[in-house]
């Protein structure tokens, strides 16, 4: 795929890199990724894969912009409260970078839609806050063969996974192989109950933004099959060696989970 002049320029320290070259920003221009959640993890890599000229950024988000979404929320501005957040996040994207494209799914994924829609789609960045949504995500990109880059953040911590378990060249878990089954309902606090330091967000969905741009680009190390931990109040990282589970419901040897009719319970 072709760049322009001013793409040249735009991308000029991409090009200039090693692993990257204009071959890779073809790459980049080239690729689709869904980023679902436009909130505290999908500003930041919703802006950064914009900036790094990334084609196609679909937006999924049912929401609205608030003010208390803003001290985190870096995708969305003070004159955008009260708007849809596919439509906040979406220009403020294309502000930084008008040759994207951005496609906003302003409707909650569901067992219903969630295949139709990531099969448009390259690379799925889940930046959800509700283990109803991640479920759905991981169990749907392996059944529609996606790979899946998963972030989560609470307080002063995060998490960080890829998971393509669908990809048999290599043993690779999935989701329900480190959390088989979603907590049971009002068990697990929300962030509007216990809060979020908004730059440990911002971390976070930096560092997704980054992995869903090594998998574009095929560069790196990829953290499939791994855990990436990042505690904020001690400045500390660590990875840790996630295996697939041989009796994981969906990617197992005896899968119990062969499509979405399980969410579909769940929604009902």
């Amino acid at each position: 795929m072709a760049l322009s002049d001013e793409e040249l320029e735009r991308y000029a320290r991409h090009i200039v890199l090693r692993e990257v070259g204009g071959v890779g920003q073809a790459k980049l221009k080239a690729a689709r990724v869904l980023v679902v959640g436009a909130g505290g993890l999908g500003s930041p890599v919703i802006l950064y894969l914009a900036a790094a000229g990334v084609g196609t950024i679909a937006i999924a988000d049912f929401d609205s912009v608030s003010l208390s979404n803003l001290q985190r929320q870096i995708a969305h501005r003070t004159a955008d409260v009260g708007e849809a957040k596919t439509l906040s996040a979406g220009r403020n994207a294309r502000a930084i970078n008008p040759h994207v494209k951005i496609e906003g799914h302003n409707a909650r994924l569901s067992a219903q839609n969630a295949l139709a829609a990531i099969s448009r789609y390259d690379i799925v960045a889940d930046g959800s806050d509700n283990f109803a949504t991640r479920f759905l995500l991981n169990d749907a990109c392996y059944f529609a063969k996606k790979t899946l880059v998963s972030a989560a953040v609470t307080e002063f911590d995060g998490q960080l996974a890829t998971f393509k378990a669908h990809d048999k060249s290599a043993a690779y878990p999935c989701y329900r192989c480190l959390f088989p089954e979603p907590p049971p309902p009002g068990t697990a606090p929300s962030c509007s109950e216990i809060g979020v330091l908004g730059a440990a967000a911002g971390v976070m969905g930096t560092l997704q933004a980054l992995e869903v741009l090594k998998e574009i680009l095929g560069i790196g190390e990829s953290l499939a099959g791994k855990l990436l931990i990042y505690e904020a109040l001690s400045a500390r990282f660590r990875t840790v060696r996630v295996k697939p589970d041989p009796v994981c419901a969906l990617c197992g040897s005896r899968p119990t989970i062969r499509d979405l009719a399980v969410h579909h319970a769940a929604q009902a």
